[in-house]
């Protein structure tokens, strides 16, 4: 560091690598878009008969997306608590543990499940293609995100707080309310129940159902046009 120069607070630090590291994860991805486009399609349109063919380039490309788009929430995420002050040690470490392990496993293998994996060969990327998109911020994300000490420090965090949620959860107010809402419920009508109905395998009794609709449980997805 040349004489003078301050040094990036931490949080900030993170949110700029965590930028570069998402630009290089879509860079990946759009590298991934093409190689099973030129499996996939004929004419600029999907192939049905390919696609069967290509079932698991097909599938890992789905799996590759929603991991992009995980790390590019984590970076959002980290920027609205940087803004509003709430970046601190156990946001941090939820952030560098989670995009540092998807990072990972999109260029090292992606679990689709138990006995199936996908890696960036298998989705028609050469070695070269992939390794051009493994700059200096996803190498700095994946050696510094979900390492033993890490984990560890972020366990301390969590058995010493003993907190309902992990980390600033980096909602709205309306949200907000709506959580402690719903905590409120569940402590008061499900956790001294729940072990029980568990051990005797029953079902959720019915008027606590009915109770759980009536504080809008199952219309929180629903615009607000239609009863939601």
């Amino acid at each position: 560091m040349p004489p003078g120069a301050a040094a990036k607070p931490a949080g900030l630090e993170l949110i700029t690598t965590l930028k570069q590291g998402v630009k290089a994860a879509e860079g990946l991805l759009a590298d991934a878009r093409l190689a099973v486009a030129a499996r996939v399609m004929r004419d600029g349109r999907p192939d049905p008969r390919a696609l069967d063919q290509e079932q698991r380039a097909a599938h890992g490309l789905a799996w590759l997306a929603t991991y992009v788009e995980a790390i590019r929430q984590l970076a959002g995420y980290a920027e609205r608590l940087m803004a509003g002050g709430g970046l601190g040690e156990t946001e941090q470490l939820l952030i560098r543990i989670g995009a540092g392990e998807y990072l990972a496993q999109m260029f090292g293998g992606i679990p689709m499940s138990q006995g199936e994996m996908v890696r960036p060969a298998d989705l028609g990327l050469t070695a070269a293609a992939t390794a051009a998109r493994m700059t200096g911020a996803v190498e700095a994300l994946i050696a510094s995100g979900n390492t033993a000490a890490h984990r560890a420090r972020l366990a301390q965090l969590m058995r010493d707080n003993q907190q309902a949620t992990v980390g600033a959860c980096g909602l709205d107010d309306t949200l907000n309310s709506i959580r402690e809402e719903m905590r409120k419920f569940a402590d008061d009508k499900v956790v001294p129940h729940a072990q029980a109905w568990h051990l005797n395998n029953e079902y959720i009794p019915l008027d606590v159902i009915a109770q759980m609709a009536a504080l809008g449980v199952f219309s929180l997805t629903i615009p607000e046009d239609y009863g939601g």
